[in-house]
């Protein structure tokens, strides 16, 4: 068995202090991650080179593993997630400019045209989920 000296020796005193970010089991701890999350985002964007990126990326994988077992989103085509992501994230049609237009955000809501697949990336870019969640 191999020791772990690869450690560094003050592991514990900084576990203690970044445990709780990085735990999430049950609703409430998944609420704040998710307000983390969304901080991390406001402060960080898409600039993998801010110190703090990684743990951006890490707080999102765990929240989207902890979505994918506690909701599931079941047979919901692209735009209503779009919707429910909107929704979540308090955000309006002039907030996705990367996506198009208001008119352009309006008609894919509305189911009156269906997201590209550009459209899908920056999505799942943004929002930090799997690109398949948009596709119909």
């Amino acid at each position: 068995m191999e020791n772990l000296t690869t450690f560094p020796p003050d592991i514990n005193t900084h576990w203690r202090a970044i445990a709780p970010l990085l735990t999430i089991r049950n609703d409430e701890e998944y609420e704040q991650a998710t307000e983390r999350l969304n901080d991390l985002i406001d402060e960080i964007g898409t600039n993998e080179q801010h110190p703090l990126y990684n743990l951006l990326d890490t707080l999102g994988t765990l929240i989207e593993a902890y979505e994918a077992e506690h909701y599931s989103i079941p047979n919901c085509s692209g735009s209503d997630v779009l919707a429910y992501l909107m929704e979540e994230h308090g955000l309006g049609f002039s907030d996705l400019p990367e996506i198009g237009t208001s008119e352009t955000i309006e008609s894919i809501l509305n189911k009156d045209q269906a997201l590209t697949l550009s459209q899908i990336q920056h999505l799942a870019q943004r929002f930090k989920v799997q690109a398949q969640v948009f596709l119909d």
